[in-house]
């Protein structure tokens, strides 16, 4: 992984068919958070070798002093001591220390913010900085939004870059849309980028979207292009609906969200007629463990 700036990175991917594993909303300390599934798909991504994002709020961080969205019941044993926000980061790492050479990425969700903002630490940038020291791993923390290219390399010689624009989401999500605005609003607002990834909203879908453009090439010129654009929604690992009898999710009539990530592919190929005529076929799909 390669650092340019605070939110911009790169990745490396020595091979034509990447796959990359695209989380968010894990709210790992959350007693709501199915440990089990998010086990299963990290021991997969171990397994396969596949690197993995997580797009925010990989914390949940409600419990502390001072915090109006407390609640006793909200707190695992193990972090319910006067070093609350510590024991947090410190049993995280012991829980992903198995899997710190395939993390590459965390990004900062509005969980994390909070936290900065009225206790004045960083919790994610201290689990990151311990856990790299532990396991000697190279695990970046990336911005609320950034951007993330992969660079991969093609069985021709040549690599190719994938620019995907992350951020980790605003607004409260749609129980009749379910976010798609959210991705209509990202074409409008951002420029050039190949895939598209929001959490927050705790949905789990994607969609494809197609523009004219023009490619110039040194031999033949200018060229008709059809751009594939890839656009998702990752999903939480918190089921806080359960019975649907109580709480804040019931409450407020939200519904069942479903659970886990995403995993990203992106296949290079090339045409029969020569080198400019790579196409990249970029799709997602559910963790289907």
């Amino acid at each position: 992984m390669i650092k340019h700036s605070k939110n911009v990175h790169e990745l490396i991917i020595d091979k034509p068919l990447a796959r990359i594993a695209m989380l968010s909303d894990l709210h790992w300390d959350n007693p709501h958070c199915d440990r089990e599934m998010l086990k299963r798909h990290l021991d997969y991504c171990l397994e396969e070798d596949i690197p993995v994002m997580v797009n925010g709020d990989f914390f949940c961080l409600m419990q502390g002093r001072g915090d109006n969205r407390r609640n006793k019941s909200d707190i695992r044993p193990e972090h319910n001591n006067a070093k609350y926000l510590d024991s947090i980061v410190e049993t995280a790492v012991d829980w992903f220390l198995p899997y710190a050479h395939i993390i590459k990425l965390v990004g900062y969700g509005n969980h994390e913010t909070a936290i900065i903002k009225f206790q004045e630490t960083d919790i994610l940038q201290r689990f990151v900085d311990l856990l790299n020291y532990k396991a000697g791993s190279n695990i970046q923390t990336g911005g609320y939004g950034g951007w993330l290219v992969i660079k991969q390399a093609s069985n021709w010689g040549s690599s190719y870059a994938t620019k995907c624009k992350y951020f980790h989401g605003s607004g409260g999500g749609g129980t009749v849309t379910k976010g798609s605005i959210n991705l209509t609003r990202a074409l409008e607002i951002y420029e050039n980028f190949d895939v598209f990834t929001m959490g927050h909203i705790h949905e789990n879908s994607s969609r494809n979207d197609v523009r004219d453009t023009l490619d110039h090439h040194s031999v033949g010129g200018y060229v008709l292009k059809q751009k594939q654009l890839h656009l998702m929604l990752t999903g939480t690992y918190k089921e806080e609906y359960g019975d649907g009898s109580q709480g804040w999710h019931v409450e407020r009539g939200a519904p069942i969200k479903p659970l886990g990530g995403r995993i990203l592919t992106i296949k290079l190929v090339r045409g029969t007629t020569g080198e400019r005529l790579v196409t990249k076929y970029i799709d997602s799909h559910k963790f289907n463990l």
